[in-house]
């Protein structure tokens, strides 16, 4: 199948960029919200024709505000670089040209319940029949089999399944969650690093795989270090705010007009510290003669800095800081942090311009490749803007395969 002209009618620059690692991968992405989308952005990101397929109503992120002009921002920043085909799935004509995309493409990505797919007629035991090299992935709450398969869930519940939420937040306080949705884009992560993996196996003459990718699975592994801890300790590890289990001075601390963190992760950090905030009396203190001793008496130690920062503001604490080699950091917003000068050094603020013609920005791929920025593609399509497209071509290649003959895949 030919690559699609780019969204509203543009020339597409022209699909997959030449000079990236996924260039001539096509991957069908039936997939909503955060998880399953932002998988795909990456492999977009990466070189990939991207096609998602839509329900007639849309992805639900769609309608997520802010709504710029009635578009949506968070949609934008999931669904850059993709093409998007509207296919009511549970109509034949439907079914057959999704079927015909993903016969045609080298990856499939799926966010639904377990067996929602297999009862569209789109499931993994379908299409491995036909073919094998194909790269099936599965993003869900609990993983395809399992006691706790048939649950839904959204990253909420997953972090709090998962434990994030009980190390998360001031000790004796109320849960929170991770303010970022870390069970959504770690699964996504995950994901796109399985099937590159994948991938790579079919272009070296393998086959494909059934990749499931759990978000429960996949928040319990990035905590190897709250995991690690239960394992040696039989304990659960605790809240503990923003300070460090086995770590201090390490931890948010108020200065006279704000907040700002200091990371002193090693005895030679610990003693610049003490320089900075001239009481070398503490290196010499035998309760805080260690990494485990300062984490294990930190309270103390938390109170005894506490009272020197009050004393100055948080830019004069960060520059003695800086100056001594301590990593530290005023404690930023999103505006302060994408205007960081090392956010622009990075070339992370991309502009983009949304369907509806209206400027604005996303963050592009943060990986620098031979020191260079990836350039990413930042049109967004339009609900079904590629479907007539898409479903021309797939009749041209299934002219061109059948001479002239084509029917529906069973």
């Amino acid at each position: 199948m030919k690559t699609i002209a780019g969204s509203h009618g543009a020339p597409s620059t022209d699909g997959p960029r030449p000079d990236l690692p996924l260039k001539g991968l096509r991957v069908v992405e039936f997939c909503q919200i955060a998880a399953g989308p932002f998988c795909g952005m990456l492999l977009a990101d990466f070189g990939a024709e991207v096609i998602k397929i839509e329900p007639p109503s849309g992805d639900g992120l769609r309608q997520w505000p802010p709504l710029t002009g009635g578009f949506s921002e968070n949609f934008a920043s999931l669904n850059r670089g993709k093409q998007s085909a509207v296919l009511d799935l549970k109509r034949p004509e439907g079914l057959e040209l999704a079927r015909t995309l993903v016969l045609d493409a080298d990856v499939l990505v799926e966010n639904n319940r377990p067996g929602v797919m297999d009862r569209l007629g789109l499931g993994w035991s379908w299409f491995s029949a036909r073919k094998p090299t194909l790269v099936y992935c599965s993003i869900s709450a609990y993983g395809q089999t399992g006691p706790r398969s048939g649950e839904g869930g959204f990253d909420l519940t997953v972090q709090a399944a998962a434990g994030i939420m009980s190390v998360t937040g001031e000790a004796g306080a109320d849960p929170v969650k991770c303010g970022v949705p870390v069970s959504d884009f770690t699964a996504g992560l995950y994901a796109a690093y399985a099937i590159a993996s994948i991938v790579a196996q079919v272009r070296a003459g393998g086959q494909g795989a059934h990749l499931d990718v759990p978000m429960f699975s996949t928040t319990l592994a990035i905590a190897a270090l709250q995991t690690s801890e239960y394992f040696g300790t039989g304990r659960n590890p605790a809240r503990l705010g923003s300070a460090h289990p086995r770590n201090s001075p390490y931890q948010a601390y108020r200065a006279s007009d704000g907040w700002f963190v200091i990371a002193a992760g090693n005895d030679r950090l610990w003693r610049a510290v003490c320089q900075v905030v001239e009481r070398m009396d503490l290196v010499e203190d035998p309760t805080f003669a260690s990494p485990s001793l300062r984490a294990l008496n930190q309270v103390a130690l938390t109170g005894i800095l506490s009272e020197q920062f009050t004393r100055d503001s948080v830019e004069a604490w960060l520059s003695k800081f800086e100056q001594a080699g301590v990593p530290s950091s005023a404690i930023n917003g999103y505006a302060e942090a994408l205007g960081d000068r090392q956010a622009e050094h990075l070339e992370l603020v991309r502009p983009m311009v949304l369907p509806n013609d209206i400027a604005t920005s996303t963050v592009g791929c943060p990986i620098r490749v031979n020191g260079r920025a990836v350039e990413v593609r930042t049109e967004v399509p339009v609900l079904g803007e590629h479907t007539d497209a898409l479903r021309e071509a797939s009749r041209s290649d299934l002219d061109e395969r059948c001479g002239g003959a084509h029917g529906g895949n069973t």
